[in-house]
């Protein structure tokens, strides 16, 4: 009688602890999916991917059953820059145009396996001795293509698709001893 008696208070503890993952899991899903979270590039283990898809299926069934306030996270990691090319917006004018118009094409990827807040885009421009010169800034409604913006009518609240590659292109003015640009991304502060 005593065994049955420690055996059945292992099985009720055990199911206890295991409740308790459960639910502390639940309560902590919004800053522990993303923690956790794997990239979508492949630069993640397979076996990382493989248990960042069981958690967000046991996530996912916990939400249907207990409810959830999913939250898109600010995440500056999640955030790839693919590609940058600027060049002049007529390329037979070349430098014969005088207001130096130019088309920055950007492409940049969320690469966390969850949605990840839009950031938004700086470029720097710098002259020949890499000294900056402007500073233009630009939210995502700013810099997000107009047709994903309006097939996508909740994307400040909702964020970036897991994996999805944004291709942008910005006009941008260009100033005479302007020799160089950097691109990066950033979150404002709130």
């Amino acid at each position: 009688m005593p065994a049955q008696k420690k055996s059945l208070k292992l099985i009720l503890l055990s199911l206890f602890f295991l409740l308790l993952i459960v639910f502390g899991e639940h309560l902590s899903r919004n800053s522990l999916l993303p923690t956790l979270a794997t990239r979508v590039d492949g630069s993640s283990p397979a076996i990382a991917t493989s248990a960042f898809s069981l958690l967000q299926k046991l996530d996912e069934q916990l939400c249907r059953a207990l409810g959830c306030v999913n939250r898109s996270v600010s995440d500056f990691a999640a955030w790839k820059i693919t590609s940058v090319t600027l060049s002049p917006e007529n390329a037979r004018e070349g430098l014969k145009n005088a207001s130096n118009q130019s088309a920055l094409q950007v492409e940049i990827q969320n690469r966390l396996a969850i949605s990840v807040l839009f950031p938004n885009l700086e470029i720097s421009l710098t002259d020949a001795e890499e000294s900056e010169i402007k500073t233009m800034q630009f939210t995502p409604q700013e810099w997000l293509p107009s047709a994903w913006q309006e097939s996508h009518p909740e994307f400040l609240r909702q964020g970036a698709p897991s994996g999805e590659i944004f291709h942008s292109e910005l006009l941008i003015t260009l100033p005479q001893n302007a020799a160089g640009y950097r691109v990066r991304i950033f979150y404002p502060e709130k």
